[in-house]
């Protein structure tokens, strides 16, 4: 198939990409660098420098066949998305919308897309499952809940099909070392761990060690990016042959303390790594922890690199080279 993948020299995209291109598809990469590596792209792969908005790239793009997209091209921290939603506005929202009428308008009729735990806020009970209610905390979530309701929409209006894969926190790096490049400005624990650990950054902040956890720190479900990469082809493979949009959680089932986190890391990388402990941040519930059963029925997927030690190990093997 030719494959459409946006943000393909992110963090996930460019897991994505490697996966595809194992199963011999050719893919065309869109891509605006500001979150992107260059030693992410991969021979083979046509790119294009360029926003999703770009009603002329996506012209190009799909002037020549297009037999799904993944859609990862969206800005994704939830802080700034509080001080600056326009930014999140133009991006998220506007850039998804030209992106399914350029599909519409050419006849691409598979979309997955790179949606998110956010969705949910905070939780009501745990683990989430994918009938949790929906009450996104801040406005990164709601980008990603309007898009996944417009894109149900667009199931019944347009016939356009889609998988919205809610990630919970995704982490670890390709087990074959192909990819080069780590992540821009991470706000997620363990990249930032990794800085300090090899010297990019001086210390790290856990917020708050009075929750009710065994150990006072906030627990979180992590998810190895590369079951997440696999979760997303099984996932296209399952909307092509049912002719069904799907929405499906995906999380390791697991969780671990930042505490927990810190020192296997410690452990790991074979030395003390700086942090401090300062107060709570506004809007950490305690737990978070996904249930992935729909996904492991409707797909027959299950992570098979998401334990904590692995994790961490794949990307200190990056980490430690830099």
């Amino acid at each position: 198939m030719r494959i459409l993948v946006t943000g393909g020299s992110g963090y996930i995209g460019s897991h994505i990409v490697l996966e595809l291109m194992e199963l011999g598809h050719e893919i065309v990469i869109i891509d605006d660098m500001e979150k992107g590596n260059e030693s992410n792209l991969f021979p083979g792969n046509e790119f294009i420098k360029g926003q999703v908005q770009d009603k002329e790239i996506l012209k190009k793009v799909f002037s020549k066949h297009v037999d799904a997209v993944f859609h990862f091209a969206a800005w994704k921290a939830a802080g700034e998305s509080m001080t600056d939603p326009f930014k999140y506005t133009l991006n998220n929202l506007s850039g998804t919308y030209t992106l399914l009428a350029a599909m519409n308008e050419y006849g691409c009729k598979n979309i997955v897309f790179s949606s998110s735990a956010a969705v949910y806020g905070a939780p009501k009970y745990l683990p989430i499952d994918e009938n949790h209610p929906t009450n996104p905390e801040n406005y990164y979530g709601y980008t990603k809940l309007n898009i996944e309701e417009n894109l149900q929409w667009f199931d019944k209006l347009k016939g356009i099909k889609s998988a919205c894969l809610r990630y919970f926190n995704a982490a670890g790096y390709d087990p074959k070392g192909r990819i080069k490049g780590i992540e821009k400005t991470p706000a997620n624990l363990l990249p930032i761990i990794m800085e300090v650990a090899s010297g990019m950054r001086a210390s790290f902040d856990i917020f708050g060690e009075d929750y009710d956890t065994p150990d006072g720190t906030c627990i979180r479900d992590y998810i190895h990016v590369t079951d997440l990469a696999k979760a997303h082809i099984l996932s296209l493979n399952k909307i092509i042959e049912t002719n069904e949009s799907l929405t499906v959680n995906l999380g390791s089932e697991n969780g671990y303390s930042v505490k927990e986190m810190t020192t296997l890391a410690e452990k790991i990388v074979g030395k003390s790594i700086p942090h401090k402990i300062v107060g709570r941040r506004a809007g950490d519930p305690a737990k978070l922890l996904a249930s992935s059963t729909k996904a492991k029925a409707i797909l027959g997927w299950k992570p098979v690199h998401s334990d904590a030690n692995s994790l961490i190990a794949s990307m200190w093997e990056l980490y430690k080279k830099l």
